[in-house]
């Protein structure tokens, strides 16, 4: 039998309905009406800040009434957070008292964070779950603690796959018990894809400016191309995940999910470099950071010399007939014709086993998170669970409103089975190092090779067991008005090559649009 929901259940009912109190007062702050927000970018917005066009509490009050108006459909966004507003009148003051070239491209603008990213105020950190609701991070996560120096504004924690996608392999894409199914804005009965689903929900519908989403395997990538966002998966360790509800050390990062290559760019900018709370990675990852950030690598004539691979099996050959086949048709003329050297009928080695459970990243995937998890639980200040096995059983006690019986949490039991770092475990670390060099790494390398380009996040596998890195960009529409987008993926410390290549195709084709909310 289904036992009550815990008090804190309660308490985020509580602050639903104080934030739908809280939002009357949105209707009666006029915004500056020669200047549209809708679809707006981060350098659009500081220019009209420059120009007093538009203050970052306008900016922000227009965000949470978009909120207010289609999250309940969407489910995009868990919790809004209380102290946004203030922290927009603080950046105001500060846009007074200081000269423009000194304040960061996302000063003032508000951002959504994935609720696995932990911040140090009076929001919650999550994960989705009930499980952890009410309790107390030690610090704010190391890219919260970066964009805080950039006074950016915490708009809110957007939505997610419940554990990103790591308690059960039943549960759809998109929903998570605290805020439900999230809904793709494109087709509201298609998938958002997920684990970071909220975070592309919200910034595709204009409910922030731009978000944060982590990746695992696909979670950055995937949701992006379903809702036609530019999504930026990092090289391991180039951002910090140091106060990030972890699945593996070895494979999670954290990205920025925007409208535009340039807005993604302007945050991978405030995000990326050292954290002591993620030493050894993040140590090791900065010595791909170039001099002078990444934002200089937005060019529009990006594409021209560039050497791209392309694997057609299995990549392209899913789509004979189909209007997606016939978009990457245009696609890589389009590629062709801006300069790129277009690599064809490349073959992928190792591909089947990289795609197949043979790989070993199931394997290992499964008792890393036990360990990580545990770690994360411990460390917090206060928290209702301590361990996985505390998880499993708050699950088991609420077992209605974390629908248990629907989905289960076959993940999460089969990843409490695991007996630690085993032979069985390193027997698999060595096999996805080996599948790495003599398939992803050798493919690039013999063919010098800029980057391999393929659809959506089909590629997701071969980049996150390695730690590479890859860009999403939106490359087009389904018969059904679900987008997709094109990914290009690199080594490790490719960041400013894929930057060249993806503005380079944005610019060319400017694909993006508003969705329709299409039922």
């Amino acid at each position: 039998m289904a036992t009550e929901p815990p008090l804190a259940f309660y308490r985020s009912r509580v602050l639903l309905i104080l934030l739908a109190i809280a939002s009357l007062e949105l209707r009666t702050d006029a915004l500056a009406p020669a200047f549209s927000l809708e679809e707006a970018s981060a350098h659009d917005l500081q220019l009209a800040f420059r120009q007093n066009k538009l203050t970052s509490r306008q900016l922000t009050k227009f965000y949470l009434n978009r909120i207010r108006r289609l999250n309940p459909l969407l489910r995009g966004v868990i919790e809004v957070n209380p102290d946004a507003l203030r922290q927009a009148d603080r950046a105001d003051r500060e846009r007074k008292a200081k000269p423009h070239g000194l304040l960061s491209a996302l000063h003032g603008i508000p951002i959504l964070l994935k609720d696995n990213i932990a911040t140090k105020d009076e929001m919650n950190t999550t994960a989705g779950s009930f499980a952890i609701l009410g309790s107390v991070v030690p610090r704010d996560a190391g890219v919260v603690a970066r964009l805080r120096s950039a006074g950016a504004v915490l708009l809110g924690k957007a939505s997610l796959s419940e554990w990103a996608q790591c308690r059960s392999s039943k549960a759809p894409s998109g929903w998570c018990a605290r805020s439900g199914q999230g809904k793709n804005p494109y087709n509201l009965s298609a998938d958002p894809c997920g684990s970071s689903s909220g975070s592309a929900i919200s910034v595709a519908a204009n409910m922030g400016a731009v978000s944060l989403g982590t990746e695992t395997d696909g979670s950055i990538l995937c949701p992006s191309s379903y809702n036609s966002v530019v999504g930026i998966k990092p090289t391991l360790g180039l951002t910090s995940r140091g106060g990030v509800v972890p699945i593996t050390p070895r494979q999670d990062t954290v990205g920025p999910m925007c409208r535009t290559v340039a807005d993604a760019v302007d945050v991978l900018d405030v995000i990326v470099g050292f954290d002591p709370y993620d030493a050894k990675a993040t140590r090791e990852a900065s010595k791909y950071i170039p001099r002078g950030g990444y934002k200089r690598f937005l060019k529009a004539d990006g594409l021209n010399g560039k050497r791209l691979g392309i694997v057609r099996n299995p990549y392209f050959d899913f789509y004979p007939g189909t209007p997606v086949a016939k978009a990457f048709d245009s696609h890589f003329n389009t590629l062709r014709k801006q300069g790129a050297v277009l690599v064809d009928h490349l073959e992928l080695a190792n591909i089947k086993e990289i795609y197949s459970n043979r790989s070993g990243e199931h394997v290992a995937l499964l008792a890393e998170f036990k360990l990580a998890l545990n770690t994360y639980l411990q460390d917090l200040v206060v928290s209702p669970v301590r361990s996985l096995a505390d998880a499993i059983a708050f699950n088991n006690k609420h077992t209605h409103v974390e629908k248990i019986d629907e989905y289960g949490q076959d993940l999460f039991l089969a990843a409490q089975v695991t007996g630690g770092i085993d032979a069985t475990v390193k027997s698999a670390r060595r096999n996805m190092k080996r599948l790495n060099r003599d398939g992803f790494e050798k493919l690039m390398r013999q063919n010098k090779l800029d980057a391999l380009v393929t659809p959506g996040s089909s590629a997701s596998r071969v980049l996150a067991i390695g730690g590479f890195p890859g860009i999403t960009v939106p490359a087009g529409y389904n018969g059904d008005g679900v987008p997709f987008g094109i990914c290009f993926g690199g080594l490790r410390g490719s960041e400013p090559m894929l930057i060249e290549i993806a503005y380079g195709f944005e610019q060319a084709t400017k694909i993006r649009r508003p969705p329709s909310f299409m039922r």
